[in-house]
């Protein structure tokens, strides 16, 4: 049997962004599978732009990735009680790809950030921006990684029972849903 297919996608574009740190961890919890991170470092959206050149390379690219997953993880951080928009804007764009790549895929949704409530409220909205994709969100268990400047150790592991235990249950969630 292959080993599942895992995207991650991380919607912080820092050399060191812990949602990307995150989304490691979470493939590491996951177990036996071939884990990889889109680049969503997309061209902000304009219509007039896809009216004139068409769905960049790159968005077709990572809309591909998503078709082909077995399943995705996705993990914002919490910009003025919301996800980035570097995620919003890649959303926006897969939208335009062809077909939905989204639709009944499973989804694992988290966030880190720096604030204690661990971008809770960037996570509500970010569900609520996958509502028109149809995708199959996993309800828990919820991860917000608080203060997540200082909850990975030297190996990007998470520091705490905590947090581990849960990412390790949600990943499970997932695994199950394949």
């Amino acid at each position: 049997m292959t080993s599942p297919k895992l995207l991650g996608i991380s919607g912080s574009l820092r050399r060191e962004a812990t949602n990307t740190k995150l989304l490691t961890e979470a493939a590491r919890l996951f177990g036996d599978s071939e884990y990889a991170l889109a680049d969503i470092n997309f061209p902000l959206y304009d219509g007039d732009d896809e009216a004139s050149t068409g769905v960049p390379a790159a968005v077709q690219k990572v809309a591909d990735q998503i078709a082909a997953a077995d399943a995705v993880i996705l993990s914002t951080p919490e910009y003025n009680a919301g996800p980035s928009g570097v995620l919003k804007n890649a959303l926006d764009w897969i939208s335009r790809a062809e077909g939905n790549p989204w639709n009944g895929k499973p989804v694992a949704v988290m966030s880190a950030a720096a604030g204690r409530a661990g971008g809770v409220r960037a996570q509500m909205v970010l569900r609520g921006f996958m509502v028109p994709f149809r995708p199959m969100i996993l309800q828990g268990p919820e991860i917000h990684l608080a203060d997540s400047s200082n909850a990975f150790d030297e190996n990007g592991h998470l520091i705490g029972d905590m947090y581990a235990r849960d990412l390790t249950q949600l990943m499970q969630n997932l695994r199950g849903l394949i």
